[in-house]
């Protein structure tokens, strides 16, 4: 990870932590619905706009890939830097006061994967490339992706119990320390929602699985979803 990528990351924590992250949760009561019919609010544009800033600054002005950039959906194969964000993962609970959202960072260089960031930053969670998180636990929990229907829930992979907790970036963080055994959604997610966490998962030694096909780090086009799992 070079220094300039880590001065990024660096300052991204910063951004959202103390009077940057009550600016952020300030704006929680400014959704509005999308085509798809899911929220979008002032909260996810200034996140958004703090991390773009950041990456022109930082990173001499990468190719950015965003949820909330609908242009980028068609970018092309990524050649140079490309900077994958998901500004709010999670609005639906952002909106609601739920603690459990995130922010979502993954950097290619020329095709490559350089680094990846994950953030919950209400609950002080972070993880990025060369500091995954540390605490480690056992669980026989299993959590499942929130867009899935009762009948997608009742195929999905048998385990004791599962959690749904609406946040695909608390969902991989909480694979990474163990609190969950596994994360999987069988339906399919956006590649800014899940490129980070599935880097970051590789090099917490976890399984991981895009198209029932073992995941090696490669870039996911951002014009369609990904059926994933990652686990021990």
């Amino acid at each position: 990870m070079s220094s300039a990528v880590t001065d990024f990351f660096s300052t991204l924590r910063t951004e959202f932590s103390g009077a940057g992250l009550e600016r952020v949760t300030s704006l929680r009561r400014t959704q509005v619905k999308k085509d798809d019919e899911s929220f979008v609010t002032q909260g996810d544009l200034l996140v958004q706009d703090i991390i773009m800033n950041s990456a022109e600054c930082l990173l001499d002005s990468p190719m950015i890939v965003s949820e909330e950039l609908h242009q980028t959906r068609q970018a092309p194969e990524p050649s140079g830097r490309v900077v994958v964000i998901d500004p709010i993962d999670g609005t639906e609970n952002f909106v609601c006061g739920l603690p459990i959202w995130g922010i979502s960072v993954c950097c290619y260089l020329d095709g490559q994967h350089e680094a990846s960031l994950l953030g919950c930053p209400e609950l002080g969670w972070w993880a990025s490339s060369r500091e995954v998180m540390e605490t480690r636990y056992e669980s026989r929990v299993r959590g499942l992706s929130s867009s899935l229907t009762k009948e997608e829930i009742l195929a999905a992979t048998k385990g004791f119990e599962y959690r749904v907790f609406g946040c695909c970036v608390f969902n991989m963080l909480s694979t990474i320390r163990g609190s969950l055994c596994s994360f999987e959604n069988p339906k399919g997610a956006w590649p800014w929602d899940i490129l980070a966490g599935l880097n970051l998962a590789l090099e917490a030694g976890l399984s991981v699985f895009v198209e029932d096909k073992k995941y090696a780090g490669e870039y996911l086009s951002p014009d369609r979803r990904y059926r994933f799992k990652i686990g021990l």
